[in-house]
């Protein structure tokens, strides 16, 4: 019977390829006390935080290193976490340097200009032996999109993210067959890097639009062994950051991030935002609370496609958006994976069924997915 311990190895050996030596890091997050959690939510982020408490023991036990930080969830995914992540990560003497020079308070609050984010990686790198080699972030909200992250990664720190993670995922979506998933990842990265353009259709009536000349898909396939490696697990999509100002259509909403909406919900998309919503669901507030917060969360931030055989579950976007034959939409940031938008907020959506067609410089088309079927 496969265990929780074979699942930890499975974790820092097959996909971090954790070595004698090297530093680990595991964090999560507490339910902040202005937090309303559903029954079912409460218990799985009980189950995460005890799931990273434990992966960090596992760690320290066999590899004789395994620190272990919390702290309070930030106000969403994409926001940079608090100071304590930022010292057990980069060290005190990384972190002075930032406070002294202004900089730290700037990074945190999505507000650091171009020649403070150089001069963050400047001092990182001049003390790059003091940040940790392996971070597994099993905190509720992601850290992906963030200046935090890309910094691990600038030293070398190989980096998984797993934001809204459910510790039974160690049983289904996480036992995939990991070199299949990264040979059939790449390919589809391949062929979605040779478009200038890319079209979405789904039977609930979304209709996308994006632009891609100039941008880079990346594959995420749960293989984290080099340096400077990040990415989602469990793994399973490639994703690019549209061209901005250039994205246009129809999305409807069917899940929210967490659970099923009760009724659609429709964006439409105009010059790369969203300039309308549609539909009475509640979650409309939230959109339209963050919208109002800051203008650059409705950007269309990321297009990507699932190609995780062994996701299933509809109802958590981390595993969601790696379904096979899925496609998901992000709104927000999309600063760290190619795309020139920061702000603290990102937020994808997953859509099912979906025919994909991939316009290539020469005219002609690639048809990728058929009403959720990759045409390989």
């Amino acid at each position: 019977m496969f265990t929780l311990e074979q699942a930890f190895a499975s974790l820092f050996e097959k996909n971090m390829g954790v070595r004698k030596g090297e530093r680990i890091l595991v964090f999560s997050d507490t339910v902040r006390s202005d937090e309303a959690l559903s029954t079912i939510d409460a218990d799985r982020r009980k189950r995460l935080y005890q799931a990273a408490r434990d992966a960090a023991l596992f760690s320290e036990l066999s590899y004789g290193s395994g620190s272990f930080v919390s702290f309070p969830s930030t106000s969403a995914s994409g926001a940079e976490p608090p100071e304590i992540l930022w010292r057990a990560s980069f060290g005190h003497s990384i972190v002075d340097l930032l406070i002294s020079e202004g900089i730290l308070e700037a990074l945190i609050a999505k507000k650091a200009g171009p020649n403070q984010v150089a001069r963050a990686e400047e001092i990182v790198m001049e003390s790059r032996e003091s940040v940790v080699d392996v971070v597994v972030a099993m905190s509720n909200n992601s850290t992906s999109h963030t200046r935090f992250r890309s910094l691990v990664n600038k030293a070398g720190g190989r980096f998984a993210s797993l934001p809204h993670f459910d510790p039974e995922m160690f049983f289904t979506s996480m036992r995939v067959d990991w070199n299949a998933l990264a040979e059939r990842t790449g390919r589809l990265a391949a062929r979605v890097n040779r478009a200038d353009s890319i079209l979405v259709e789904t039977a609930n009536g979304t209709r996308m639009n994006f632009e891609k000349k100039g941008r880079v898909a990346s594959a995420d396939d749960g293989m984290l062994t080099e340096p400077g490696c990040f990415g989602n697990l469990p793994a399973g999509e490639v994703y690019l950051a549209p061209v901005e100002g250039r994205s246009s259509g129809t999305m409807v909403l069917e899940f929210a991030p967490t659970r099923k909406l009760p009724a659609p919900i429709e964006l439409v998309v105009e010059d790369g935002m969203v300039t309308e919503i549609r539909g009475d669901e509640p979650y409309r507030l939230y959109l339209e609370d963050k919208f109002i917060q800051n203008a650059l969360n409705r950007n269309i931030a990321e297009l990507g496609i699932g190609t995780n055989d062994q996701a299933t579950r509809p109802d958590n976007i981390l595993e969601a958006e790696k379904i096979l034959g899925t496609i998901h939409i992000a709104l927000g940031d999309n600063s760290s994976f190619g795309g020139a938008v920061t702000t603290p907020f990102h937020e994808d959506f997953v859509f099912y069924g979906p025919t994909v067609r991939a316009q290539m410089p020469d005219g002609s088309t690639d048809l990728i997915l058929d009403k959720g079927r990759l045409l390989d």
